[in-house]
Order: structure tokens, then C-alpha cells, then sequence
């Protein structure tokens, strides 16, 4: 399976990285900030921020608003300040560094698309430069994941094809976004989802974490 892989495609926290974002608190402090700006707000109702964050500009919008880009700047300033918090709380997994050397040893490119800012992203990781060429980050492009177009401008960035690479996450939304994009998939146990929530997707593999993956591929090798 290794070799027919050109690129695997890393989402960030909760795949490379520990976890510690708080999202309930950072659509908290989001909702909050914006609410300042325009009282009208609709509810949270369960939505990732940037997804909520998209409707109620579009409310705002029908009324004829001019606030839309101060909702964007109050709500993203409200999220960053929990994702920085949060990254200075945080560090990849042990495995990290090694996994990514070792999938650029097979001449595998090793991308990340991640819907976090590219300052929290570098705290945790500060040399991921060295070990990833590609890191997409949502400061990076117009529309983030599940929007294919996220993945698709990394694999772009390494001239592969969909076919040719595997999008891993902690996250249903990586299944989707690979799903959307005509990638592999691959869901890993250290963030978001459980086993039996990523059994209910049908990924084309599921690994305890990301190394657990590695060794997975592998074996298809032997």
C-alpha cells in the first residue's frame, strides 16, 4: 500500500498533536464576542464555529448589515486567543517527528490541513517544516475543510492526484473531506471520534493512531 502512495494528508490536533482545544469554550467566547456586535445572534446549535460563524453573517446580511467583517475579525480573535492558549498547553505525540521521517524515507510527502491559525499550529511545532513541506493552514486558504478544496490545494502543492494519497484525521470531518476529494481514508483514535463513530463512516482504514496506521500500510508491503 506504501508504495502506491505519493502523499498522506495529516489533519493537525488530535492526529499529530495532543489535544487540547477546548471547542465548546472557543465557540463560547466566539458567540460572546460577536453578540457585541450584532445581538441578533442565532444559536450555536451544535455547529463547528466557522460554520456558525458563515450563517449568522448571512443573517446579518439579509437585514442589510454592514457589521460582516467585524463579526469575522471579533469571532476569529475570540477563537485564536483559545487555540494559542491551547497550544501552549500541547506538543505532538512521541511519534511524530519519526513517523514523518520515515514516510519521507519511502518518498511519501507528508501534508497538514487544519482548520486551527497557523501561529498555534507553529507553537506546538515548531520545527514542522523540516518534517511536512506542505502545511495548509486556515490562514492559508479562501475555505477550509470539509470543503475539498482545502485538500485539493495540498495535494496540488505536491502534484498528486487524489487517487494517489490518503487523508488521516481524528475527526468524521476527515473521513468527509477525503470522502469529497476522492482520496484513501484513514480515522485514528486520539482526538475526537471513536472507533465505533468512525466504523459507521466506512473509512478505507482505522488505527488506534497514526503510527498504528503506518504499520497498517505496511504490511501490505510484505
Amino acid at each position: 500500500m506504501l508504495h502506491s502512495l505519493k502523499a498522506v494528508v495529516f489533519d493537525f490536533d488530535g492526529t499529530l498533536a495532543i489535544p487540547t482545544i477546548d471547542f465548546n469554550e472557543m465557540k463560547q467566547r466566539a458567540y460572546d464576542a460577536v453578540k457585541t456586535i450584532y445581538p441578533n445572534l442565532p444559536d450555536l446549535n451544535g455547529l463547528p464555529l466557522l460554520e456558525w460563524l458563515d450563517m449568522a453573517k448571512k443573517q446579518a446580511a439579509k437585514e442589510n448589515l454592514s457589521i460582516l467583517d467585524a463579526m469575522d475579525k471579533a469571532a476569529i480573535s475570540a477563537a485564536k486567543d483559545v487555540e494559542l492558549e491551547a497550544a501552549a498547553r500541547s506538543d505532538v505525540f512521541t511519534w511524530t517527528r519519526n513517523l514523518l521521517s520515515e514516510l519521507r524515507k519511502r518518498d511519501i510527502t507528508p501534508c497538514i490541513v487544519t482548520r486551527n491559525c497557523t501561529e498555534a499550529v507553529r507553537i506546538v511545532f515548531p520545527d514542522v517544516d523540516q518534517y511536512c513541506p506542505v502545511v495548509l493552514t486556515r490562514d492559508d486558504v479562501p475555505i477550509v475543510k470539509p470543503d475539498p478544496d482545502h485538500l485539493h490545494r495540498a495535494l496540488a502543492l505536491v502534484s498528486c492526484l487524489p487517487h494517489e494519497a490518503i487523508m488521516t484525521g481524528d475527526h468524521l470531518m476527515d473521513i468527509h473531506t477525503g470522502k469529497a476529494t476522492g482520496t484513501l481514508t484513514a480515522g485514528v483514535c486520539t482526538g475526537e471520534a471513536t472507533r465505533e463513530e468512525f466504523e459507521a463512516e466506512n473509512p478505507d482504514f482505522i488505527a488506534a493512531d497514526c503510527w498504528d496506521l503506518f504499520l497498517q500500510l505496511a504490511k501490505f508491503e510484505k
